[in-house]
């Protein structure tokens, strides 16, 4: 019996899978607080780290890694034909900027009963809000930044009071004036609208799809309610010093999810919007 019909056959196979696998894509970095989108052949499936995700009618889908992900995460494709490929990837690590304060007093430290209650009530509305799912591929659109300035707060940083790690930042901060209007980074859905939480004061939720949405804290000022569509650069809100912050700016999150992720990793870097700007 000869063997150039198996081998034959093996090698059309490989090529097949190789075709294949060409076509599927990514787009962001692989890296600590990533958003990474991508596409592969529609119809086909896939896992990150043994979870399916849900992947769009065009073969679309999103995927996110968070602050202290691990360095190493699968991603697997079961395509139309039953092929399935694993794909290893390799995260990069960050460095997060990590501030130190000490002689705070313990009645500081103490939280409050009242203000631990309603800031519980909040993060149960807004964990609401984040369940949602909607299949909505505004997810894939390149990305503005709601809002222009200075950067003053950045994502995954953190401060350690009395030796006691606080909880990271997960958002981007861009200090402006209370009322410089806030615009949508992208298409989407509002899904919440509230004018005044213990922590975050005014803060409004779009839902862009598949997971993926933008969260807008400090808001002296809401356009939208719950459930109206939004276009990207429509005006959303104002910015304002409401919540538990020292000064006006706009604290922008991005979620996969209950993934918080950082918004920098879908936006051109601040500098080049800001030198565009003066243009």
């Amino acid at each position: 019996m000869s063997l150039y019909p198996v081998i034959f056959g093996t090698f059309l196979g490989l090529l097949f899978a190789s075709s294949v696998a060409a076509e599927v894509t990514f787009d962001g970095k692989f890296e600590q607080g990533a958003l990474v989108r991508g596409t592969v052949p529609v119809g086909s499936q896939i896992k990150l780290n043994g979870q399916l995700v849900k992947v769009t009618s065009k073969g679309e889908f999103a995927i996110g890694f968070d602050r202290d992900a691990k360095a190493e995460q699968m991603f697997e494709v079961v395509y139309p034909t039953g092929l399935t490929e694993l794909k290893p990837l390799y995260i990069a690590a960050r460095e997060y900027k990590i501030d130190r304060v000490t002689g705070i007093s313990t009645k500081i430290m103490e939280p409050d009963p009242i203000a631990q209650k309603r800031a519980a009530e909040d993060a149960k509305q807004t964990r609401a809000a984040r369940s949602t799912f909607i299949e909505n591929d505004a997810f894939m659109q390149d990305f503005i930044w709601p809002v222009t300035g200075r950067i003053s707060g950045v994502y995954g940083s953190q401060r350690i009071y009395n030796d006691v790690p606080g909880n990271p930042h997960f958002g981007v901060d861009v200090a402006r004036p209370t009322g410089t209007v806030v615009v949508s980074p992208a298409d989407g859905v509002i899904t919440l609208a509230v004018p005044d939480m213990f922590y975050s004061g005014g803060t409004l939720i779009i839902d862009h799809g598949y997971g993926v949405s933008s969260t807008f804290l400090h808001l002296s000022k809401l356009y939208p309610k719950v459930g109206d569509k939004v276009t990207q650069g429509q005006k959303l809100a104002e910015i304002g010093a409401t919540g538990r912050v020292t000064g006006p700016h706009l604290d922008w999150r991005l979620n996969w999810f209950h993934m918080r992720l950082d918004p920098v990793s879908i936006v051109p870097p601040m500098s080049t919007v800001l030198a565009a700007e003066k243009k």
